[in-house]
């Protein structure tokens, strides 16, 4: 019997900030479309949700006092999103207000190269070219 996938794809990656209509619209601006979500509806929203990428993925903002745990340094797991061209990417994330927590590396002997930043409000967002999405990509499409 074979196994079956646990991790099946990514469903919805979620950042906290303690100023979640600057975050929102951050995004907004560094995206290039609004938050097709935000719960309430009305008033000062409690979460905003982004769809992107080639499979419309969630990135999901949540106000930060709705964080299971205070908000401190960034850290920890990095979700890596791909891209086409890491530098300009880069690039405009710093020109955005980002800040450099891994320069863009290439990894060993390959085609595959990483960054991350630190957004406006702490929470670590990596960008990734990354041959073999492309090639995943292009066997469903």
């Amino acid at each position: 019997m074979a196994t079956p996938n646990t991790l099946r794809g990514l469903a919805t990656l979620t950042f906290y900030a303690t100023d979640l209509a600057a975050a929102r619209d951050w995004y907004a601006q560094f995206l290039g479309t609004e938050a097709y979500f935000a719960f309430p509806k009305t008033g000062n929203p409690a979460y905003v949700e982004f769809r992107i990428g080639d499979y419309q993925h969630e990135l999901g903002i949540i106000d930060a006092q709705y964080a299971p745990r205070p908000l401190g340094e960034a850290g920890g797991p990095i979700a890596y999103w791909h891209v086409d061209d890491i530098e300009a990417v880069y690039t405009r994330l710093l020109s955005l207000g980002a800040t450099e927590f891994e320069p863009i590396t290439q990894r060993a002997n390959s085609n595959f190269v990483t960054a991350s930043v630190i957004d406006p409000f702490g929470n670590l967002l990596g960008i990734m070219y990354n041959p073999h999405y492309l090639e995943i990509v292009s066997a469903i499409q």
